[in-house]
This record gives C-alpha cells, structure tokens and sequence, in this order.
C-alpha cells in the first residue's frame, strides 16, 4: 500500500520546505517540493517533523516501567506514542539485583514484541552522594559479574547503563559495556574531571541528564560538566522542562555541544499524562505537586525525581525557550537520539529510506498527528 502525504512543510536535515512525501510498506519512499504529483491525503499545510526518540524515559500514564509489569508498559507507551515518541527506550531504576533481572527480562519480551526499542539500567552503580531519587541502600560497586548477569536477562536489549565513574570497578564495566555493544552513560556521579576524563577513555559516550545529579561547573575545579562537554564523542542528555535545568544553561550546553551532540530526553516518571498525586518510582514514593515529582520521604526527601515531561513539550521548548530553529529542534529531539541507538540509518529524520515514523504540528507545534512505521496512531 503506497500513501502520499500533501501540501505539508517538511522539515528535513536540510531545512524547511512545502512539499509532500510517499510512504510505502511502513517507509519513506520519497520526499517532495512542491505540488504532489498525484492524490494524496492533505496535511493543510501543517508540519511534518521526524518521530520522537526517547533514550531516557520511566514511565507515564500512571504506569513504571521498573516494575516490569506488560500492561503498564503498555499504556506508557502508547501515553508517549500520543505525545509523538516513536522510539521509546525504558529506563529503569536503583533496585536489588533480583528485582532489577526480573524487570529486565520481562521488558525484553517487549523489545522483541517492537514495543520498545531497548533497556536502559540507571543504576544501581552510581554514587551515594549524587543518587537523587534512588534508594540508597540499593546502590553497589559496579561489577563485571554482576552486569553480565543483568545482560543475559536482557537477551541483547540492553541498550545503555548510567555508572558513575569515580566507583571501584566501574572502568572496567564501563569497558565491558562497550565490549558488548552497550551504550556507557556517566551520571549520577560525585566524579572531578580527571576521573569522568577516565570514564570518556573507558568508553563512555553519554552524559545522563547533563547538569542533574553531578557536580557543577567550577572555574578551578570544572568537574565533569566541562570534560562531558568538551569532548566531541560525548552526547550530553538535557531535561528542557523548565524544571530540571534553568534556560540559560541549556543554551550554554547546546552552544558547546551543538545539535549533533544533544539529545533531549524526558526522564518521564509515572504522572506523565497522568497529573499530580502520589506515585512509585522503584521503591521510592513520589509525590508530584504542579507537574513537578520529587521525593516523598526518605535520606533524599524533596529531591527531584524525574520529569511529567512528553517529548512534543521538550520540542517546543527547543523552539520556543533554546531559540532553536525546527531542523535543529528535530534533531536534539530525533536524529541525534537515533544516532546514540545506533539506529540513524533507519530512522530521526523525514528522508527517503527511513521508517515511516512521523509527528504532524500544528503552526503552534502541537501535535495533530503521529504515525508509527507507515500506520496512524492519531491521524490528522
């Protein structure tokens, strides 16, 4: 079945244009100036910008992803896929090995149902002194052993791991992780530069929510921030919520970076889509006052834990607070994503080749649509 999608504004790699595209068998066939050449369904002239890609996500919908439960992880993802994330990867939390295994293997069966597109472990090897909303009594060195255990439970879905660098063992784990094709993220981390500078060397690629759970910038002491942004091989994660990091050190993170080297996330929590109230997070209680969760009780009580954030929020923010222009938009919130996956060659951009994975905005950038590999989720 071949579908062509008219009088739209396309936005690609290259810029803007009006214009149509083709889609068949669930791709993009081609990509238009211009009149289409034949029928087509008519966009009105709304936008079409690349599905979403979420590395960072817990949850949403009232469901958590940490408890492994098939059917929460259902709703989550539909929630996002409304909300146009196409490419989800589940992130789960600090928990005992057991629980954590559990979770893994149950979410692998999601991955392999192509509801997901991975499994992310932040935690539990991350520091005690920049843990944030996990349980403290849960974290442990990193170990080898230990995270070839959690890889087995994954059946090759596990897609990322957030160490903290400055731990006993986690060099070599951040090396066995990129051994077996396992994304290294450096976060939740007491580290100084030397030692994140070291976590970079090991292999480490990502930096989890740049800014959060880290130590700050210093002049003389310029800690991880600056060795995570300096160095070209390093995607820096950003939470544009207006909550977990001010505007004006987003702008600063983007201007080191660049599109290429930024990926929005959401770091999404139970009450995305769902409002306020009182939810779990793992083992933790979150209360969720205005849309913003932080911790309930607890060593680390008032703590931020997690965003309500959607990714059609993280992308008008781009335009509308970061100033940023829509092909640069759908890159941080697409194409660079896709590219820390792995997975650029299939799909973060509207170009001939790629899945059929698109969000159609309004002039206001609200969604008004989301296909999902060539079918409507909410159609136009």
């Amino acid at each position: 079945m071949t579908m062509t999608l008219a009088d739209a504004r396309v936005v690609t790699p290259e810029g803007v244009h009006d214009g149509w595209l083709t889609i068949e068998d669930g791709r993009i066939t081609h990509v238009g100036r211009g009149t289409a050449p034949g029928p087509g369904h008519s966009l009105g002239g709304r936008y079409v910008v690349p599905g979403f890609v979420d590395i960072h996500n817990h949850g949403g919908a009232g469901g958590s992803f940490p408890t492994g439960d098939a059917g929460e992880a259902s709703r989550i993802a539909a929630l996002h896929a409304r909300h146009g994330t196409t490419t989800l990867v589940a992130s789960l939390v600090t928990a005992s090995l057991g629980n954590l295994a559990r979770a893994t293997s149950a979410l692998a069966d999601l991955c392999e149902d192509g509801l997901l597109a991975g499994i992310h472990f932040e935690g539990p090897y991350i520091s005690k002194a920049r843990c944030g909303a996990h349980d403290p009594a849960l974290l442990r060195e990193p170990s080898v052993r230990e995270f070839r255990e959690l890889l087995a439970a994954g059946r090759g879905h596990v897609r990322m791991i957030t160490i903290a660098a400055e731990l006993p063992g986690a060099l070599d784990t951040i090396r066995e992780a990129a051994a077996n094709g396992v994304i290294a993220a450096l976060g939740h981390s007491d580290a100084d530069y030397g030692q994140t500078v070291a976590g970079i060397e090991a292999g480490a690629r990502v930096a989890t929510h740049l800014y959060n759970a880290m130590p700050q910038l210093g002049h003389r002491d310029p800690g991880p921030i600056a060795a995570l942004l300096e160095d070209e091989r390093v995607t820096v994660e950003l939470v544009n919520d207006g909550v977990h990091v001010h505007p004006a050190m987003l702008r600063l993170a983007y201007r080191a970076a660049g599109a290429g080297r930024t990926a929005l996330i959401t770091d999404a929590m139970a009450a995305a889509g769902a409002g306020d109230g009182s939810y779990g997070l793992g083992p933790l209680k979150v209360d969720v006052v205005d849309g913003v969760a932080r911790l309930a009780d607890g060593p680390g009580a008032g703590s931020i834990a997690g965003s309500t954030l959607t990714m059609d929020v993280a992308f008008r923010r781009a335009v509308h607070e970061l100033g940023l222009s829509l092909p640069e938009a759908a890159e941080v919130t697409s194409r660079t994503p896709a590219r820390v996956l792995g997975l650029a060659d299939r799909l973060g951009s509207v170009s001939a080749g790629r899945q059929a994975d698109l969000v159609v905005l309004t002039d206001g950038l609200e969604v008004a649509g989301v296909m999902r590999h060539g079918t409507w989720i909410t159609e136009p």
